[in-house]
């Protein structure tokens, strides 16, 4: 999962991705990297926060009326800083690109690029091959007009397989946008006060950036706006679209909306379908806690349900990333202790309700029980918002790894025991789908349901990959 935003017609277009960067900045804390074009690219990327990577001065030399900026959280290879996008051909034109997404059959678009192509991918991220693919279509198309890019971007839906959102830059040309035709990964479109064209993985972004959101890129839809400011799309509508249920789970901000539906809305409303789960374990707690950051809509949509009062019982350092994208089982664990704190006027002698968004290796929601049974807590329950996540993720979660999802390998009971907490309650599935709206969405990671062809050899080499990344192969 990473973060994407792109502008074109604004002298500033640079500042204007840095300052949409940091609104999206929790979708990625690994690195980050703003590539430009004036008479020439100019790219800068490097390792760490959007903050840390970027300088007044490195800024200033990102020059040009369009520009593509991205996050990355890597679920492909170990996150060296030669990963870091975007990423860059010369030929043909000049294309620089970012991505938000996971390709599954990386490996093999690699060894067919260098065998076909003579095309060698020296990398471990995965927008290298889609750049590559797009590049050797373009340069046998021999235009860099839309209908051209049209085609070229075609064969990228019929030869990279997974999800992908995209922006890129081409030469004198113009800006490209375009999601994979299972429209897995988000991306929405504005327009700014002077008619530039803005995109990004989510709408607060360009909120931030001052532009008024248009609409969502669809399924299989490609965008191609030039230096003029004119306007092209095509769309390719043969499958059915299947935005991430994750994405209304955890990833995205609660200010952002997606497909048209508010992310904040859609968390209150599982809260309160989950009140009726809550209702259903014969569990009577004194107060309602969020685990922050996600939850708190949540929290407060179930507290509201079942009469019971809602409070603030965990503090987070604002300065501590998100424990679920860290990049090792260690460092999720320690980063609780220092990620927050309890209020212990809020829990001590009280059946405490903890809310969460999910459950995925029980290592943060162990840690977080036992501050809150060390700040006094007389029982603790903890209710999910989403249901036991069983199936591995390949579309950009780091959820690769079947033997690391704790309700995959264990019973409620032994998860109750490893996490600590008196009661375990989860939302169904069908309380998921309906709190979301019940439209087609990718909810394999709860149910198996994969949107595009997965093997089980194809699940067994993702998974081995993964682990080899982590150094624990």
């Amino acid at each position: 999962m990473c973060g994407i935003v792109g502008i074109i017609g604004r002298e500033t277009a640079s500042a204007l991705v840095y300052t949409g960067l940091l609104t999206i900045q929790h979708r990625g804390q690994d690195a980050a990297g703003i590539a430009s074009f004036d008479t020439r690219f100019h790219i800068h990327k490097g390792q760490g926060l959007v903050s840390s990577v970027f300088t007044e001065k490195n800024l200033d030399k990102l020059t040009g009326s369009m520009a593509i900026g991205q996050v990355r959280y890597p679920t492909v290879g170990r996150g060296e800083p030669e990963d870091a996008q975007p990423f860059y051909v010369n030929v043909p034109y000049g294309i620089a690109m970012v991505h938000n997404g996971n390709v599954v059959n990386l490996s093999e678009l690699k060894e067919n690029l260098l065998r076909d192509k003579r095309r060698r991918l020296d990398s471990n991220s995965d927008v290298e091959a889609i750049l590559n693919v797009f590049a050797d279509a373009l340069m046998e198309i021999n235009s860099p007009a839309p209908p051209s890019i049209f085609t070229a971007v075609r064969k990228v839906f019929d030869t990279v397989q997974g999800a992908y959102s995209v922006l890129a830059l081409i030469g004198d040309a113009g800006l490209l946008a375009f999601r994979d035709p299972s429209g897995i990964r988000p991306l929405v479109m504005g327009r700014g006060p002077s008619g530039e064209y803005a995109f990004a993985s989510e709408s607060a972004a360009l909120d931030t950036m001052g532009m008024v959101l248009e609409r969502d890129i669809e399924a299989g839809e490609v965008v191609f706006v030039d230096r003029d400011g004119n306007f092209w799309n095509w769309s390719d509508c043969s499958v059915a679209p299947k935005t991430c249920i994750f994405e209304y789970v955890y990833f995205a901000r609660p200010d952002s909306v997606i497909d048209g539906r508010s992310v904040y809305h859609t968390r209150i409303s599982l809260g309160e379908l989950l009140a009726e789960e809550v209702k259903k374990a014969g569990v009577e707690p004194d107060v309602v806690i969020p685990i922050p950051e996600t939850s708190r809509p949540a929290a407060l949509g179930l507290a509201n349900r079942l009469g019971l009062p809602y409070r603030e019982g965990l503090i987070k350092n604002a300065y501590i990333g998100r424990t679920f994208i860290m990049a090792t089982q260690l460092a999720r664990q320690s980063a609780v202790r220092w990620k927050l704190n309890p209020i212990r006027s809020e829990i001590e002698g009280k059946r405490v309700l903890l809310v969460d968004d999910s459950i995925v290796r029980g290592n943060t929601a162990r840690g977080i029980v036992s501050l809150i049974r060390e700040a006094g807590a007389k029982e603790i329950y903890l209710a999910s918002f989403s249901p036991p996540v069983i199936y591995p993720c390949v579309y950009g979660i780091d959820m690769q790894v079947r033997d690391e999802l704790i309700a995959r390998v264990n019973s409620i009971s032994e998860i109750e025991k490893f996490i600590g907490v008196e009661k375990l309650i989860y939302q169904s599935l069908e309380g998921l789908m309906k709190g979301v709206g019940c439209r087609d969405l990718c909810s394999a990671c709860f149910s198996g349901n994969y949107p595009t062809q997965i093997t089980e050899d194809l699940l067994l080499r993702i998974e081995r990959e993964r682990l080899a990344s982590k150094g624990t192969l």
